[in-house]
């Protein structure tokens, strides 16, 4: 009978430290990416900072974050005198020469497609999350599903009415590498998930799994998800009202 207090009473501790971790170990984690982007941040940017323009000169500590300051206004500033006529110049007499260097041109353009691709042209972003059978039968894999474009494999391999789609299978935890695939339309089960949690389900390795959307008919017809409704799709309830008339007399 002794022992069951002592039990419970150790359950109980191990429940509060367990509880703490979940609360704590995010926050530090977080605070640690963060803390170590600025610091590198800084690292690059202040050596170049003259010293009469940096705080840490008349102060007896580094001021962290002052190098990422700079850095973003440089990055905007940058950018205002590209949008113009002469900073284009600029910028196309600049690609002109790199695209001379036989291994800085290919290293250069395909990042700079990259970038643009994802930072300017968000309709050839990731649109969906989807399953295909790999690596064998009855065995499925996550893939992120891009836009549906006809391309010179489409032109080779399409069959009608069933395109091929390139999908990127990613690897776990790691979802910034993975695998290039050309998947047939019919073969892709489409899924409800976001990329966000698509991506939050392979990095933790199957173990965050978004709870299934449910959906309702909408007015139209259509199926409306109720985790996400559109604007204006799902009825209001009604609000009573009180005429003049329906008031009690006094």
């Amino acid at each position: 009978m002794s022992d069951t207090p002592k039990t419970s009473a150790i359950t109980r501790l191990r429940n509060y430290f367990l509880a703490g971790f979940v609360v704590c170990a995010p926050l530090a984690i977080t605070a640690y990416i963060a803390w170590s982007f600025i610091g590198w941040v800084d690292s690059w940017v202040k050596p170049y900072i003259p010293w009469r323009y940096n705080p840490d000169t008349y102060l007896p500590f580094p001021v962290p974050g002052f190098g990422l300051i700079v850095a973003l206004v440089l990055i905007t500033l940058i950018g205002f005198l590209a949008a113009n006529i002469v900073g284009r110049a600029i910028v196309t007499f600049g690609e002109r020469l790199l695209g001379r260097m036989p291994l800085v041109r290919g290293i250069y353009g395909s990042l700079k497609q990259i970038f643009e691709t994802v930072l300017s042209n968000k309709s050839e972003m990731f649109r969906q999350v989807g399953l295909v059978e790999y690596p064998r039968k009855d065995v499925w894999s996550l893939v992120f599903v891009a836009g549906e474009k006809h391309t010179e494999i489409n032109e080779k391999l399409d069959v009608e009415g069933d395109p091929l789609m390139g999908v990127f299978m990613p690897c776990t935890p790691n979802p910034t590498t993975g695998f290039l695939m050309y998947v047939r339309k019919s073969e892709i089960v489409m899924l409800d998930m976001t990329i966000e949690e698509g991506a939050r389900l392979i990095v933790s390795a199957g173990l965050v799994a978004p709870d299934p959307r449910k959906k309702v008919k909408g007015p139209d017809g259509g199926l409306i998800d109720l985790g996400n409704p559109p604007a204006g799709t799902l009825p209001q309830p009604a609000r009573k009202s009180r005429t003049a008339s329906s008031r009690p007399n006094k």
